[in-house]
């Protein structure tokens, strides 16, 4: 499993993009202020019921897919798994060691 650096998902949450479907549903900008809805509208309240699986912390999100990969019934308890986070500025891939540990679990 890797994730990546500057991910756009770490950019807003749940919350936000709610938000701002609700007022319009053009394309937002960011800001130094964060999100702002610059469209006309409509909007609409049917991403309330989307989760836009945001990223609030990579190397928690890393460790979490490895342990819902790890779960998977379809995924033999041999095959080892391990999380990764790619830095987008480096080229290094930064081993995530709790993602790794439930990986093997």
């Amino acid at each position: 499993m890797v994730h990546h650096t500057d991910c756009g998902m770490e950019t807003f949450t749940n919350e936000i993009m709610r938000g701002l479907l609700r007022q319009s549903l053009d394309t937002a900008e960011i800001g130094p202020g964060g999100w702002k809805d610059v469209g006309q509208g409509p909007g609409s309240t049917e991403g309330d019921f989307i989760d836009w699986l945001t990223i609030a912390d990579q190397a928690e999100s890393v460790t979490a897919d490895v342990k819902r990969i790890r779960a998977h019934k379809l995924v033999p308890k041999g095959v080892l798994i391990y999380g990764y986070i790619y830095d987008v500025k480096s080229g290094r891939l930064i081993e995530v060691p709790a993602a790794t540990a439930a990986g093997r679990a």
